[in-house]
């Protein structure tokens, strides 16, 4: 029975630290993870990280269809694009919620969303939640952005105020982007992302 019981034990711990550190943030100065990974876009073209790079970096974003935070932020996706467009940096959203695939965040429903919103980025499925493992993301959404190298220079959240745009004071990302391709220092290289949990599937 003691046997049995330190084996569970051990078990237990194992797991855990398995599921740690698959899911360990990915620290500032990595270079993309799983760049070359292939996912399917809601226009039903495979495509990969490396795909949607461009000559000043690429913004990686964390996104669903149905969090209260995505939708609150939605505005500010808005401001993200013409920014990445404007200063050619790449951006993609990805869904890795592959618990609700089946449901709210199913393919049809992504590429509905994608239309309704007017995204100009891929949208992108993250089979088995692989992609959001390796880079360690936690919330929807969770930002990630890539400089000209393909090294990690910001990671967190995209302003310091979801609720209301018109309350931002502090535009994280966008200042981000900013220095990124001018050149200078990044003051902020890290803040909180808020969000709701990427619904992972329990096996």
């Amino acid at each position: 029975m003691k046997a049995l019981y330190t084996l569970l034990i051990l078990f237990i711990l194992t797991s855990n630290n398995s599921i740690a550190q698959i899911n360990s943030p990915l620290e500032l100065g990595s270079i993309i993870p799983m760049s070359k990974e292939l996912m399917i876009n809601v226009t039903d073209e495979k495509m990969s990280l490396d795909n949607n790079f461009n000559e000043n970096g690429l913004l990686v974003v964390f996104s669903c269809n149905t969090c209260p935070f995505v939708v609150m932020w939605e505005d500010r996706y808005r401001q993200l694009e013409e920014m990445c467009q404007i200063n050619k940096v790449g951006m993609v959203y990805i869904n890795s919620n592959e618990a609700k695939r089946n449901g709210d965040d199913s393919k049809e429903e992504m590429k509905n969303y994608a239309k309704s919103m007017g995204y100009t980025f891929p949208y992108l499925i993250d089979q088995n939640s692989a992609v959001a493992n390796a880079f360690g993301a936690k919330t929807t959404p969770h930002i990630y952005l890539f400089d000209e190298n393909k090294k990690l220079v910001y990671k967190g959240a995209i302003d310091d105020n979801f609720r209301d745009i018109s309350q931002v004071k502090e535009t994280y990302l966008l200042d981000a982007i900013q220095q990124m391709v001018s050149a200078v220092d990044i003051k902020i290289k890290e803040t909180n992302a808020k969000g709701c949990s990427i619904k992972r599937e329990i096996n």
